[in-house]
């Protein structure tokens, strides 16, 4: 008989490395899972309707892993948005330098 194993997780990572991990371990079920479901053609202890079920059931996790899977990376996705809009929402401090201060700014005239 073949033995349905996987664990899914639902957990929100709240920086760029964890969402990786947690889309290569996501993967790595949904790999292990697709194999399963080849795997359950060639199994013969088991009837047709028992392969059936088992074949739906398998199904259901992928979908529900590839759900998550597309969840996390949209939460990437709209972190990096926000990243991007902080970084580019004039959040420069004058130093004086390349971005004059009020102290040091040339008023030039010709």
């Amino acid at each position: 008989m073949t033995t349905i194993s996987g664990s899914s997780s639902a957990s929100t990572g709240s920086t760029g490395s964890s969402s990786v991990s947690q889309t290569a371990s996501i993967t790595k079920q949904i790999i292990k899972l697709q194999d399963q479901l080849k795997s359950l053609s060639d199994e013969k202890s088991l009837t047709a309707e028992q392969k059936a079920e088992q074949q739906q059931m398998i199904e259901s996790q992928i979908a529900m892993l590839e759900a998550q899977l597309a969840q996390i990376q949209q939460q990437a996705a709209e972190q990096q948005q926000e990243s991007k809009a902080a970084d580019s929402g004039g959040s420069k401090v004058a130093d004086g330098v390349n971005r004059p201060t009020e102290k040091n700014k040339l008023d030039v005239y010709i």
